[in-house]
């Protein structure tokens, strides 16, 4: 079907279009301020900085902010639950934490101005993805200490949308509901929206029984074929959106309706990328680590975060106008970087590969174990269901072309597994694509 592009439009032209100039200007008055700020109120945060041997005098230009030492989540961790708040707690109005999956949780706090920074930011991504005062936005995030669904719910009233804060779960219902609410816009992680458009193939519900025309996907890393799946599948205009809990939550980023990189709002989020192994500059188009310094947030301010994201950056105008940098989809973490036998793999450079190949389905796992002393890649992929009801020659043979390319890809020899239709466990938050099974050091 025909997916229609959305009328171009800016909720902020005054900041969101700000000569480069100016914008650097205001960048380092503020960054002065967040520095200086956390040197006084941020025990924690002088002290790194008196290890390094640097103070808020020593920033007189934007390039100075390389003197600064990073920020990293385990240092969240360390200052758990409040120690890294620049604000006492009668000024927060807002709690957030990571689920601390992986050691205690970060916690993050919000005062009302940093809430109304907030709104701001994901007003701006989600007009410039389409979003209108006429929408009626269907939220399928959770609501709770995960920031995803607040975000966006606050930038939705801030445009004016009407918002149904379904929350996540019981699929079916959602589908109910984007029928009889008329929802018009969508907002879920990408591997739960191509869920939806199973469930509603499943249940005979056709994208134009619905009124979507507009999906806006973050949480978790995606690629442009997994974009035309979901824009086939629902039958809607669908962009990227990118934050983390720690910065702000969504709204660090998004596209605009030229769907060609996400707009960082350079006016709140300074960007560096980095090489992981060397914390040294990258060079911005061949891409590093996402680090990220918060400009204006009052209570929990960050210097110099490591995301552990990997992406470029590109700083050539676009076309609608805005003059923030763009920064790419990610396209893994540093840290969720799988190394089997030497070899740096990627889960979105295997979805790259088996999205090429017809009668694959966008649903895999990277299944890692080990076999004596050698690590060993085991690449599980659904196929449809026409196809594995075909003879068992055929699969061996699309099992052994998906080898090739993945091997031409990644240098590495892995084993696929085609496996039928869902059969690979559904989520309806973050997909698992990675199972390790090597024994722990």
């Amino acid at each position: 079907m025909t997916i229609e592009r959305p009328a171009l439009a800016v909720f902020d032209p005054k900041n969101e279009c700000l000569p480069v100039s100016a914008l650097r200007d205001l960048q380092l008055e503020r960054l002065k301020k967040v520095v200086r700020k956390l040197w006084t109120r941020v025990p924690y945060y002088r002290q790194k900085m008196k290890v390094v041997g640097v103070t808020p005098a020593d920033l007189r230009k934007l390039e100075d902010i390389q003197k600064l030492p990073f920020t990293t989540k385990e240092d969240l961790r360390l200052c758990y639950p409040y120690e890294a708040f620049a604000e006492p707690l009668e000024k927060v109005v807002r709690i957030h934490a990571s689920s601390g999956t992986t050691g205690k949780s970060t916690v993050v706090g919000y005062t009302r101005k940093d809430l109304d920074t907030w709104s701001n930011v994901c007003a701006r991504f989600l007009v410039a993805g389409g979003l209108t005062s006429k929408d009626v936005v269907h939220i399928a995030f959770s609501y709770g200490l995960f920031t995803g669904g607040f975000g966006l719910h606050y930038g939705a009233e801030r445009v004016g949308a009407a918002v149904i804060p379904v929350s996540s779960g019981r699929t079916e219902r959602q589908i109910t509901i984007m029928k009889d609410f008329g929802s018009t816009a969508l907002v879920c992680t990408p591997s739960y929206a191509i869920y939806l458009g199973e469930v509603m193939h499943n249940l005979g519900v056709r994208p134009g029984d619905l009124k979507l025309r507009v999906g806006f996907f973050g949480a978790e890393a995606w690629t442009d074929r997994m974009r035309a799946e979901i824009q086939e599948k629902i039958g809607l205009f669908a962009t990227d959106n990118y934050g983390l809990s720690e910065v702000i939550g969504p709204g660090v980023a998004g596209e605009c309706v030229h769907q060609d990189g996400m707009h960082i709002w350079e006016d709140h989020f300074y960007p560096e990328l980095i090489d992981p192994d060397t914390c040294q500059p990258a060079d911005p188009a061949k891409g590093g680590e996402l680090v990220l310094t918060t400009l204006t947030k009052e209570a929990i301010p960050l210097v110099r975060y490591r995301t552990r994201d990997i992406c470029s950056l590109r700083r050539e105008p676009c076309p609608c106008g805005r003059t923030g940098v763009r920064m790419s989809k990610v396209t893994g973490r540093s840290d969720d970087m799988l190394i089997i036998r030497g070899i740096n793999v990627f889960p979105s450079q295997v979805e790259e590969v088996l999205l090429e190949v017809k009668g694959t389905m966008p649903h895999y796992q990277l299944v890692v174990s080990r076999e004596g002393a050698l690590d060993s890649l085991e690449v599980r992929v659904e196929v449809s269901e026409d196809l594995f009801a075909d003879e068992m020659k055929k699969l061996h043979e699309m099992e052994r072309t998906v080898e090739r390319k993945l091997e031409n890809l990644l240098g590495l020899r892995a084993a696929v597994k085609l496996v039928e239709p869902k059969s690979i466990e559904r989520s309806e938050g973050k997909a698992k694509r990675v199972v390790d099974l090597r024994p722990k050091e």
